[in-house]
């Protein structure tokens, strides 16, 4: 992985004069650190203003060798998807950085990139532990309608904004598929999911034939944490790392956001989720973060306790969904 600017300063500072003019200097540019398919830098100018270079660089990427194979990923990751759920999502009142500029493979570079709005703040994570409680629960109602109002836009056809097209087989088989995929992976470096590799297989197919097809997709982030919701100093929210959102099974969503939130979950609760449906993603999501977090471990990602943590904590949950039916 590359660990070196992608931009000397001369052609950050062209670059920056063509978007903003040439009262912008920058001062300087500081790699931010937790990027696992893009790389982020944060700009300085000297006028006090402050912005972030998205970089879409295939070779900075840790999970590049899946991008070709895996629906998962190759769904979830360039500049073209940042771009139009940018638009997409702005048009329909979600918060979300602004785009000040974006190239596709121009002025010589071999990766993509784009100027993108600095939000001063924090992750939502960090308000979990708010000690003021009114000031907490109405940030919550907050994220919570703002999701709400997202999961809202429907259509009948899964897929990406731009593509509404009839799909050959359900969007869960898709999930199905990646997960078969992360549990051979997974099987491959931890012992008990080895041991359970057959039972755990039975216990996805099983879970998938519950499923009945339905007709009607929502749009969804994908991968919605309270990492990926920063909240600006006016208490607001806004979502990152949209790349992977598009049309798909609310429950999905749903089954991720309860893994991520944890109490919080009780802000986005919604009535007629369809409990075999959230059952079958719950098991997807242990597989796939068992495999993404030995992913990130065997390729170098920088923060290897987390990814250790993170392959660890889900395949016990993955063992625990054997004997146990959880939504």
């Amino acid at each position: 992985m590359k660990s070196d600017l992608h931009f000397s300063h001369n052609e950050l500072q062209e670059y920056v004069h063509s978007v903003f003019g040439y009262n912008y200097h920058a001062a300087e540019q500081t790699r931010m650190q937790g990027g696992a398919q893009k790389v982020i830098y944060k700009i300085h100018f000297t006028n006090g203003f402050t912005c972030l270079l998205y970089i879409w660089d295939i070779s900075s990427n840790y999970f590049q060798d899946e991008l070709l194979e895996e629906s998962t990923f190759k769904n979830s990751y360039g500049s073209s998807l940042f771009s139009m759920n940018t638009v997409f999502l702005r048009n329909h009142g979600i918060r979300t950085p602004a785009l000040y500029d974006m190239r596709n493979g121009r002025n010589g570079f071999e990766f993509d990139f784009a100027l993108v709005e600095y939000i001063e703040g924090q992750p939502a994570e960090s308000y979990f532990q708010h000690p003021n409680i009114p000031d907490k629960h109405a940030l919550f109602q907050e994220i919570g309608s703002m999701i709400s109002t997202m999961h809202a836009i429907g259509r009948e056809q899964y897929g990406k904004a731009d593509d509404d097209k009839m799909k050959e087989i359900p969007c869960f088989k898709l999930k199905q598929n990646d997960a078969i995929n992360a549990l051979c992976y997974a099987s491959k470096h931890i012992a008990m999911i080895k041991e359970n590799h057959d039972h755990l297989l039975h216990k996805l197919a099983q879970l998938e034939s519950q499923i009945r097809l339905r007709s009607h997709h929502h749009f969804i982030h994908d991968e919605l944490g309270p990492n990926h919701i920063i909240i600006d100093h006016k208490m607001q929210p806004y979502l990152i790392d949209i790349e992977g959102a598009g049309f798909f099974d609310l429950e999905h969503e749903h089954s991720f956001l309860k893994l991520r939130f944890g109490e919080y979950y009780r802000y986005f609760e919604q009535e007629n989720l369809d409990s075999a449906r959230l059952s079958f993603y719950r098991l997807c999501h242990h597989l796939s973060l068992t495999s993404g977090g030995l992913k990130l471990l065997h390729r170098q990602f920088p923060d290897r306790q987390f990814a250790r943590k993170l392959a660890a904590y889900h395949a016990r949950q993955a063992i625990e969904m054997l004997s146990h039916n959880r939504d």
